[in-house]
């Protein structure tokens, strides 16, 4: 063929010289473009082809950097970047077997089919493309580069025998970061290389091991594409790598183009393996040795020519299938996915709406993800940006001013800098692209610069981390049975030679997480001696602290301010739990005694002052028979027993035995047996902890905020939670057990046979929609009948003095038995209007409101079943209390009244009032009143 078109594929093994042939080649024309695989390597090449012509003729074009000199002759980019249709001299495109790479391989086989430079084009790569180039580039010409060195296999080697000058490969920054950690105490120090590091960090790094600072480099694979290092020896910790999809274990290509970084020039190499990796197969390590490779036959391919007449028509120009056999469609790249996520938006197809503003979408899409966040998270950025750029043109300074700020601070560990190294090269691709911002010279310089702080504060925490001469000496000393400096400081760090080892939490050595293997039981073992004197002395500080420095926690857990030091276990009674201390056994028994002893001693104190009136019931020996019973049902269930559960006990104690328990602020209620004042916070946090230890629940549910009358009843508690909280369960809420029992004295003045309406104070204390107490209602065991009505205005309220006079005049009269209690408050209750929800008012007609009739529906959750007294039929709880939480009233005990009888007829002529009843004046002026 013509010299003029000349295709050249040089191919061969690494360390063959490929990339500086073909700089030769290119500074031998007029004009050139080289594309590299990686940023890295692209800064390298071009720092080299400055040093070689000066930095007025060659250009460098990444994603995150461009520098354009007006009078550029060599162009220097990665295979992305490379500029189409600029028709240089010479073309080159570097490491072209990544035409088979997953991810990245559709933009190599794009640039093998259809970039060229007018005289010459070379594609460097292994020797495993021959057959494809061949077949897709019949004209090509090939020529085999030889090894300049040998490599051989040295098999399996530990860490700790590592040879110096040394490259240890890892596929993950948290393996990367583990071996750099371990030669860092075991030689000194590493020197760490990834590619998501940016170039100057990268070079910094670089400078460690190639001055001799340290002898031993960290790096994951992206040390095999060209990078040149004085490498002896290149050993895998790992086989297998996560290919952004899945776990798969690497090909022999691949491990050879890792491996074949050692040995450079003239000087022989090695390669093997380390920590968890398997030894090679021999047949994998011969390949490697002699470079002989399966050959790549099928190469990744997407559609070039697109097609931007709609979103539709781009996408379907994007999912052609290639036509040669050669070529497979590559699987979605991260651009055509967020194409297909940006189709869902609505205001982007609004806008992507004609030939321009679909290529401009385009564009956007290709913003890589260089943040790794997810998927729709990266997705809004770009309709971010895509907004800003169709409306505006450009995106706005004082936004683009916004994101660069927050990511212009140099504190923070080395994750921090590195996510925030991440989030710069964001808006440095931006930076980079042509009208994107107003002033693109100022914005691509202060990413630079940003990205340069950033860059040096993160080699700065590198080198803190991984490189410390300090501890090669101090684990010398260590073998050398040398004497350790052991010291402890007043926050409890603990240092050993000035080396921080861990630190002193409470009554326990924490080893610092770092150390590991034979160092940490060393370091342990040295900081331990020096804690001996400091146990004793924080036993004796503890034991004299006082209660207000010791709590407990909802967990169980004893803390002394913030540092925990035992915990709560089951005791043989609910209100005597035992302790677990958290001592070191190398504090010694007394410490562990002392600790155990104040800690008892606390929550004995605690239980004592917010369980008082439960533990004056559970010692008070006037108590006897029935009650002395049921006392003891109290005090085993801490306080608080659902009345269903003790329904039968309750009927069997007569009046004096219920009156010698309310002495002791017992409150018979409707739904539940309790005490008041172990209903407040406190009591009821600590309640909770005892209970959930005595049933053996791993974990402990958590008190209800306080203050709330109703919480969710939530699903999956423990059964018995709610009562032990100081609530009780109906419906989709549970509502305080305290205004429950208001609520039942609300309830008793209703008439729950024929129905009734849920009045406005009831909807008040319960703090509920009328839906809400509709549904509270029926977890009560009522049964609620929704309907609708016009609504009626309510009607003009009776004078005050009036209604002041009937309700003291109701209040205050004693009441003999049940049915004239319930008689009394049915008068008292002033007539709330009915409670009621609004619906919208309809175009026309009247305004309707919903409202929802009540009625006794059976014995549901344990509850009893409405009384039917004389003239009301609600539910009978306690008698109204007078002061002091003594029932009203001196009339003999009901029981001795003889049965009642009930029957469903009309209602008999009602029996008229005894005359020699001592309330009979009251209940006469009552009825007339009524």
């Amino acid at each position: 063929m013509s010299l003029e078109r000349r295709i050249m594929a040089v191919l061969g093994p690494t360390n063959t010289g490929k990339t500086h042939y073909a700089i030769e080649r290119m500074l031998g024309y007029r004009t050139g473009v080289i594309g590299l695989p990686l940023r890295l390597l692209a800064r390298e090449v071009y720092d080299r082809i400055v040093a070689i012509r000066g930095p007025s003729v060659v250009a460098l074009v990444t994603g995150e950097e461009r520098i354009v000199p007006p009078r550029t002759q060599y162009w220097v980019c990665t295979v992305e970047a490379m500029p189409e249709g600029m028709g240089t001299d010479f073309l080159a495109v570097d490491e072209i077997q990544l035409c088979a790479d997953p991810e990245r391989g559709h933009v190599f086989t794009d640039r093998l089919l259809r970039a060229r430079g007018t005289h010459e084009t070379l594609f460097l790569g292994s020797d495993t493309m021959r057959g494809a180039i061949a077949e897709l580039v019949p004209e090509a010409e090939f020529m085999r580069r030889e090894r300049m060195s040998t490599l051989s296999y040295s098999g399996s080697r530990k860490i700790s025998r590592m040879q110096p000058r040394s490259a240890i490969v890892g596929f993950s920054v948290d393996n990367v970061y583990a071996i750099a950690e371990l030669l860092r105490r075991q030689k000194g120090g590493a020197a760490v290389v990834m590619g998501a590091l940016s170039p100057r960090t990268r070079n910094a790094q670089v400078e460690l091991y190639q001055n001799g600072d340290v002898d031993y480099l960290v790096a994951t694979d992206a040390i095999g594409m060209g990078l040149n290092l004085d490498i002896d020896h290149v050993a895998f910790s790992s086989t297998v790598k996560f290919d952004g999809r899945r776990m798969r274990p690497l090909a022999p290509n691949e491990l050879a183009q890792i491996a074949g970084r050692a040995g450079r020039g003239m000087s022989h190499g090695t390669f093997g393996v380390t920590g968890e990796a398997p030894p090679l197969d021999d047949a994998v390590a011969e390949a490697i040795m002699e470079h002989r490779f399966t050959p790549q036959k099928k190469l990744n391919w997407r559609n070039a020519r697109l097609e931007f007449g709609s979103v539709d028509a781009l996408l379907a120009s994007l999912d052609m299938a290639p036509k040669d056999e050669r070529l497979v469609k590559a699987r979605e790249a991260d651009d055509q996915m967020a194409l297909n996520t940006m189709r869902a938006s609505a205001e982007v197809m609004a806008r992507a709406s004609d030939g321009a503003s679909v290529r401009l979408l385009w564009d956007v899409c290709r913003v890589p993800d260089f943040r790794g966040i997810s998927h729709a998270e990266h997705a809004s950025l770009i309709e971010g940006l895509y907004g800003y750029l169709h409306e505006r043109g450009q995106v706005p300074d004082d936004w683009m001013a916004r994101q660069v700020k927050r990511l212009d601070r140099t504190e923070g560990d080395i994750d921090t800098l590195s996510k925030r190294l991440a989030y710069i090269r964001t808006w440095t691709y931006v930076a980079q692209r042509k009208g994107w911002v107003d002033d693109e010279n100022h914005w691509r310089g202060e990413t630079r610069a940003v990205e340069d702080r950033l860059s040096d504060a993160l080699h700065e925490r590198l080198t803190q981390r991984f490189v410390d001469r300090r501890t090669s000496v101090l684990l010398r000393r260590l073998k050398q049975k040398e004497a350790l400096l052991a010291e402890v400081n007043d926050k409890g760090e603990v240092t050993v030679e000035g080396e921080f080892v861990g630190r002193l939490e409470g009554f326990r050595f924490v080893a610092d997480k770092e150390a590991s293997g034979q160092e940490a039981k060393t370091l342990k073992q040295a900081s331990l001696q020096a804690l001996a004197p400091q146990f004793h002395l924080r036993a004796d500080r503890f034991y004299n602290a006082p209660d207000t420095e010791i709590d407990f926690t909802e967990q169980g857990g004893l803390m002394w301010g913030e540092q925990a030091v035992g915990k709560l276990v089951p005791g043989d009674d609910p209100l005597k739990p035992g302790i677990k201390v958290f001592v070191d056994d190398e504090a010694g028994a007394d410490v562990a005694q002392k600790v155990a002893r104040r800690l008892q001693h606390f929550i004995d104190r605690k239980i004592a002052a917010l369980f008082e009136p439960l533990l004056n019931l559970s010692k008070d020996e006037e108590l006897t028979g029935l009650a002395r019973g049921f006392a003891f049902r109290l005090v085993e269930t801490l306080g608080v027993i659902p009345r269903g559960e003790v329904a039968g006990e309750v009927k069997e104690l007569d009046q004096d035995a219920r009156g010698s328990l309310r002495k002791h602020g017992v409150r018979f209620g409707q739904f539940t047996i309790f005490m008041p004042l172990l209903l407040k916070p406190a009591p009821t946090r600590l309640r909770l902890v005892l209970w959930s230890l005595a049933q053996g629940l791993d974990e402990f549910p958590e008190a209800p905020p306080p203050g709330l009358v109703t919480v969710p009843s939530g699903k999956g508690v423990p059964q018995g939670y709610h009562s032990m909280a100081g609530y009780r369960a109906a419906g989709e809420r549970a509502i305080r057990i305290d205004m429950l029992e208001r609520l039942a004295d609300m309830l008793r003045a209703e008439d729950s046979r024929g129905g009734f309406e849920a009045k406005a104070d009831m909807l008040s204390i319960t703090g509920m929609t009328l839906e809400q107490f509709a549904d509270l209602m029926q977890g009560l065991g009522y049964k609620a009948e929704k309907g609708e009505r016009e609504k009626v205005k309510a009607a003009p309220e009776a004078p005050a003095e009036a209604a002041t006079e009937s309700t003291e005049t109701a209040t205050d009269a004693p009441v003999e038995d049940a049915a004239a209690e319930d008689a009394v408050a049915a008068d008292a209750a002033p007539e709330a209007p009915a409670a009621a929800e609004e619906t919208p008012e309809a175009t026309e007609g009247p305004e309707m409101e919903v409202f929802f009739t009540f009625t006794w529906a059976g014995n549901r959750q344990g509850n009893r079943g409405p009384r039917r007294g004389a003239d009301r039929g609600a539910p009978q709880g306690d008698k109204p209390r007078g002061k002091g939480g003594k029932p009203k009233g001196k009339g003999a005990p009901r029981r001795d009244q003889g049965a009642k009888q009930y029957q469903a007829r009309p209602p008999k002529k009602e029996k008229a009032i005894d005359p020699d009843n001592p309330f009979a004046a009251a209940l006469m002026g009552l009825k007339d009143k009524g």
